[in-house]
């Protein structure tokens, strides 16, 4: 199949939202967030990556640096102006308080009962918060332990195992696609 005289469209002609028009719209309801992330330019990709799927909040937990930071700043690119974040400290009693507000609370991690994400469709859940950890040793088996699910990407290669922000882009289109 081939597209005839489909021009590729310039960064002003996509007709983006506003800061204002974005921070006022009905977002997903969908909440991020990172533990002990270490790399820079892996949280400045998740505030990017969120600001695109239009997520509710972000939380930065433990180790993970927060805005301003020159090297979130250079991946996330205005991005933490959009996105709504608040730092925790304490993982544990941010868990705590989301799960008492019925919030769905997902690791992404791979573990001996996993859900697939191409099954989340069975969620019945409105609102998730989708939990991503440190890039060497994942999500703490605490927090494991206290998910209500602990969402798999199944892959195919030999590695078994994503960079976190980009693991960040699959987990959150899949949650979106419920929303459409």
């Amino acid at each position: 199949m081939s597209i005839e005289n489909n021009k590729k469209l310039k960064l002003w002609e996509l007709d983006r939202l506003s800061e204002e028009q974005f921070k006022s719209q009905a977002k997903n309801p969908l909440i991020v967030i990172l533990d002990d992330i270490r790399s820079l330019n892996n949280i400045g990709s998740f505030f990017r990556t969120a600001d695109a799927f239009n997520i509710e909040k972000i939380y930065l937990c433990g180790i993970t640096a927060c805005p301003p930071h020159k090297d979130i700043h250079k991946t996330a690119l205005g991005a933490t102006e959009t996105i709504v974040w608040e730092y925790r400290e304490n993982i544990e009693e941010l868990v705590q308080e989301l799960s008492l507000q019925g919030i769905a609370i997902c690791t992404i991690e791979q573990a001996e009962k996993t859900l697939f994400l191409q099954n989340i469709s069975e969620l019945r859940e409105e609102k998730f918060a989708l939990i991503f950890g440190n890039e060497v040793n994942g999500v703490k088996q605490t927090i494991v332990d206290r998910s209500n699910y602990v969402i798999e990407i199944p892959q195919f290669g030999t590695k078994h195992s994503l960079n976190v922000s980009v693991c960040a882009g699959i987990v959150l289109w899949e949650f979106c696609k419920k929303y459409l």
